[in-house]
């Protein structure tokens, strides 16, 4: 076979490729796949606890130490009424909030000083990676000497580690913006301050979000290890306290709302993230 047949039966074939659902109809097509999705989201976990309670009620469990769903929702309920609950949840959300608003602002805008400034950098980046390697619980001790028994230790080192999350993203997130995004501003003579807002910030906005779903869940788990060792109120005391006093319902009560709000935590981190960058095609 010469070149020329190759070449003649090569651009002879065609691909035929009919249209799929998608193509009919896209409106039909997403209403079905948003219905499966949440069937989904709400089935999976309901599964998992009817299939908690019937293990428990056929005493493959010990009630005592795997409560069934029905004895949690029980002692949820004890708990709401009496305003334990209510209490331990204001307690660790004010200290959340209080150090992932310092953690985040403080690491973005260290982040964002340290992608731009090269020197800066250089020198700082290895401080940066050796300190975040230490056990955040660890410096608890020296907080509590410094500031006492109060609720500033427990917010400093919230925010401490929210920081190290969110400036060690944003100094990737800056130093990765690809060169083509930034020769169109320089061609048009656009100056530093037009060149950051204009093109650095919308390009690490979503690498920052992600950064900051991920903090948050970093800022509940070290809200709930310093309750854990230094604390009389919260949920962190709650589940350890619960645990002292052979109370496993309202030790569960203590988990399930530690998950529900680092659930509820990230969501808003993202639907706050999805609103600010439209840009940024959602991830499903």
């Amino acid at each position: 076979m010469t070149a020329v047949d190759l070449q003649r039966n090569t651009t002879s074939r065609r691909i035929e490729r009919k249209p799929g659902p998608v193509e009919r109809n896209p409106r039909a097509f997403m209403r079905r796949r948003r219905i499966i999705d949440n069937l989904l989201r709400i089935g999976a976990p309901i599964l998992l606890i009817v299939a908690w309670q019937l293990v428990v009620s056929t005493g493959l469990l010990d009630r005592r130490f795997w409560p069934a769903p029905t004895d949690v929702l029980l002692s949820f309920q004890e708990n709401v009424a009496t305003g334990r609950l209510a209490e331990a949840l204001v307690s660790s959300m004010t200290r959340i909030l209080l150090g992932y608003l310092i953690g985040s602002v403080a690491g973005i805008l260290g982040g964002i000083a340290l992608g731009v400034f090269r020197p800066l950098r250089i020198a700082l980046e290895p401080i940066i990676s050796a300190v975040y390697t230490v056990p955040k619980l660890a410096i608890l001790p020296l907080l509590l000497l410094l500031f006492g028994l109060g609720d500033v230790p427990k917010i400093i080192l919230i925010a401490l580690g929210v920081f190290f999350v969110t400036i060690i993203s944003t100094i990737a997130a800056v130093t990765s913006i690809p060169e083509g995004y930034l020769e169109p501003a320089r061609s048009f003579g656009a100056n530093r301050v037009q060149t950051f807002r204009h093109i650095i910030v919308p390009a690490i906005m979503p690498d920052i979000f992600v950064a900051l779903r991920l903090a948050a869940g970093q800022a509940v788990l070290l809200m709930i290890g310093i309750e854990f060792v230094q604390g009389d109120e919260g949920l962190g005391y709650m589940i350890w306290n619960s645990w002292q006093l052979f109370l496993a319902d309202r030790m569960y009560v203590g988990i399930v709302s530690v998950a529900l709000v680092g659930v509820v935590f990230q969501t808003t981190v993202k639907w706050i993230g999805q609103r600010l960058t439209p840009w940024e095609k959602p991830r499903n």
